[in-house]
Formats: structure tokens, C-alpha cells, sequence
């Protein structure tokens, strides 16, 4: 598929408001569309992230609870993480993953891309499937604001979870998974 052929920029005429936070910045403008339209729309701008299906060598599933605020509860996740100033995304989830999960893998394969909320941000999250896995003599640390609980899981058991709804996954998770067994499937 030719990406080229459906990828138009908007264009901003006016800058019409603008909030910085620490990781992100939302902006409104007055916006012309690549059919005509003109209007005024607010955007996420966000720095991209990164996103690791951890797989151990004996077959089980490394997955994250994690608190997140905005939703008031604790979201099932891969590890995660936004892309540091001039980190590329293969590095940012090397990192990321041995902090939130104190584990580091030697085998990396790419399972594409994927735009979280297209509909407000801009953010494009990088999907990887970590193999090899060697458990860290460190503590799990994370950030200060992530609460943070360490999961393992057969494949089944997380195929389960999706399939009854019970649990709540983030977006991320479900199409990072979908991806892995796909490649996962051709080994």
C-alpha cells in the first residue's frame, strides 16, 4: 500500500490558543482541510511512543496494571512509554520496558505502527515484540507517577480476557497483541 496516496497535510491559517504540559501541548487553530473546509479544531500534539509484547522463554505473556488517572482505575497494558527528546523508538522501549517490567530482551522485531486517537492527537505509537527475555537484577522502579503491578499470563489466558470483555485494556494493548501472534504465527 502507497501511504503517499492518502497522506495530505491541513493547513493552519491561525493559531488560535495553545497549553503545554510536560508531555504534551494542545493546540486550536483555524484549519483548512485538504478538501477546502475551513475550521476551527483542537489537537493533541504528543511526541510519539513506544510499546513492547514481552514474551518469555517459556512462552508466557509480561503485562502491566497500571493506575491510570484519567480513567480513575487500573488498565491492563504492555509496557509503554513516550519517546524521550531525540530517542528512537527502539531505544525508548529498551528502556522502558526494563523499568516497568525489570526485564530486558535481546531479541527485537518490529510489528508496525499504530495512530492511538486520530481523531484529536497527533500521537504515532512504535509496536515491537520483545524476545530473549533475561530477568534484571534491579528492582522495578517506573516513574513516580506510575503504580505499577507486574503480570505474567499464558497467551490463552490473555486471549481470554479480551474475549470477555471483564477486563479493561487500553486500545494499545489489544492491536499490539493482535499484531504479535500474527508474527508469531509465521515463525
Amino acid at each position: 500500500m502507497n501511504n503517499n496516496l492518502y497522506s495530505k497535510k491541513s493547513i493552519i491559517k491561525e493559531r488560535i490558543s495553545e497549553l503545554k504540559t510536560k508531555k504534551f501541548r494542545f493546540e486550536i487553530n483555524r484549519i483548512q482541510l485538504p478538501n477546502g473546509h475551513e475550521g476551527e479544531y483542537g489537537q493533541i500534539i504528543f511526541p510519539n511512543a513506544a510499546l513492547a509484547v514481552p514474551i518469555t522463554a517459556d512462552n508466557k505473556v509480561i503485562l502491566l496494571r497500571q493506575y491510570r488517572f484519567a480513567v480513575s482505575r487500573y488498565l491492563l497494558e504492555f509496557p509503554a512509554g513516550t519517546l524521550e527528546i531525540g530517542e528512537t523508538p527502539i531505544n525508548s522501549i529498551k528502556r522502558e520496558i526494563q523499568e516497568e517490567t525489570g526485564f530486558s530482551a535481546e531479541k527485537w522485531d518490529r510489528l508496525g505502527s499504530l495512530v492511538n486517537a486520530p481523531g484529536y492527537s497527533d500521537e504515532v505509537i512504535h509496536l515491537f515484540l520483545a524476545r530473549e527475555l533475561s530477568k534484571l537484577n534491579s528492582e522495578v522502579k517506573g516513574d513516580l507517577d506510575e503504580d505499577i503491578e507486574v503480570l505474567m499470563m499464558d497467551p490463552e489466558e490473555l486471549d481470554n480476557l479480551i474475549s470477555s470483555g471483564d477486563e479493561i485494556l487500553d486500545a494499545k494493548t489489544v492491536t499490539a497483541w493482535f499484531r504479535a501472534k500474527q508474527f508469531l504465527d509465521k515463525l
